[in-house]
């Protein structure tokens, strides 16, 4: 019982040494990722797409 209370004494300090982002960065950093990954979905659905199209043209 003493270890895991050393444990989670220990795990709290280093919780507490961590520099956390604040509010507006994390907006940011989120707005970020869902905007790349559009980007990235919209060119992968690009790419699906046209090899589609030539798929089409060379079987049929």
């Amino acid at each position: 019982m003493k270890k895991i209370i050393n444990f989670i004494k220990e795990a709290r300090g280093e919780l507490l040494k961590v520099d956390w982002p604040t509010r507006n960065q994390t907006l940011n950093y989120t707005i970020l990722v869902v905007a790349v990954s559009l980007i990235v979905a919209a060119f992968l659905g690009g790419l699906d797409y046209l090899f589609g199209v030539i798929l089409k043209k060379f079987l049929i």
